[in-house]
């Protein structure tokens, strides 16, 4: 960091609840003992036109003046803080699908363990119900494979597309399977592509390893938000993840941000 910058200028963080990586850049920062400015933007009134005078459209975004970063890559937050801290391993390819995999049929079964009023009503701070938590489980897996078949940017719109719209009822079970297979005959097909080739998206050029990864643990972390709405409703998660179904990946400690 710039220390003239810093000294007259805090470090902000842009976030909202629910947010995977809002929630993992300020357990990162915390971590490194690095003071910020927390700024919700769900709560905060005119925090969200703040962000977008700056460039950015979504969160979570590290600010300092008018200087600002995604931080859906921790490398690139490292970047931007000029911070000396090696990269942690980076699961396989197969790996990584394979926990895609697991992911996907976890929250298949998590979703079926709870009743439709719960899934269609508000929970805590969340940004969306239950059900479309779940959704947004099977969509951003669902928009990894659009950008890459279609070969065109993986976008911040693409992400969300259709989770803002679940209404209740809404059958998101047949959608997840449908997502699940069409990510196995994808991966049947390209498994031995070069991981190493570079892939547009709303955060930057990242490798496909790293946009696979980010998809794989941006899932996950989603997946276990349901297992805590299941958790308040106070019954045992049944086959929950496991630390091993978690280890290798850069999530969040918590499952959920109850942060204001």
């Amino acid at each position: 960091m710039h220390a003239q910058e810093t000294a007259a200028q805090p470090l902000r963080v842009f976030w909202a609840p629910g947010c995977s990586s809002c929630l993992r850049t300020k357990e990162f920062l915390t971590r490194h003992g690095i003071a910020f400015e927390s700024v919700n933007v769900a709560a905060q009134a005119g925090a969200m036109e703040e962000l977008r005078s700056l460039g950015a459209r979504s969160v979570p975004v590290l600010a300092i003046g008018t200087r600002y970063v995604y931080c859906q890559s921790l490398a690139d937050i490292k970047t931007f803080l000029e911070l000396d801290i090696p990269d942690d391993t980076r699961l396989t390819p197969a790996t990584l699908a394979e926990r895609v995999n697991l992911t996907i049929m976890k929250a298949l079964g998590f979703v079926k363990q709870l009743p439709d009023d719960v899934l269609d009503g508000p929970f805590r701070n969340s940004w969306a119900p239950p059900r479309g938590l779940a959704h947004h489980v099977f969509r951003v897996v669902e928009a990894y494979l659009e950008a890459v078949e279609e070969q065109r940017e993986l976008t911040y719109e693409m992400t969300m597309r259709g989770t803002h719209e679940v209404v209740p009822g809404q059958d998101v079970l047949t959608y997840g399977e449908a997502v699940l297979a069409r990510f196995n005959r994808w991966w049947q097909m390209h498994r031995d592509d070069d991981f190493s080739a570079m892939q547009p998206t709303y955060w930057g050029e990242q490798s496909l390893h790293e946009v696979l990864e980010r998809t794989t643990w941006h899932a996950m972390q989603h997946a276990r938000q349901l297992t805590v709405v299941i958790e308040a409703q106070g019954h045992a998660v049944r086959e929950p993840f496991t630390p091993a179904d978690l280890a290798g990946l850069p999530l969040p400690e918590k499952a959920w941000d109850d942060d204001k």
